[in-house]
């Protein structure tokens, strides 16, 4: 994969606090920040997809709103259970 080196300004806190958080994952720095970004990014496709099923389709209904919550909770717990069986073993 190419790479290529960017200047970025961060708040001096945030700079602080995710030289933390890379150090404590052992993962550099430029890493944390690619992965967030990449995060950011992902996040911003879904809520444009989103938005165009929306405009065809119409508006979801709360019962709609609540199933995907309850389906998105479901993943999170079996994730976080995922990881506290890989940590126990």
């Amino acid at each position: 994969m190419a790479t290529r080196k960017v200047t970025i300004t961060l708040d001096e806190k945030l700079a602080d606090a995710m030289s933390s958080a890379a150090r404590e994952a052992g993962i550099p720095l430029s890493r944390l920040i690619a992965s967030a970004a990449e995060r950011e990014m992902r996040l911003s496709l879904g809520r444009r997809v989103l938005a165009e099923w929306q405009e065809e389709h119409g508006a979801f209904t709360p019962e709609e709103l609540a199933a995907a919550r309850a389906e998105i909770a479901a993943a999170d717990l079996e994730h976080v259970q995922e990881k506290r069986a890989a940590g126990a073993a």
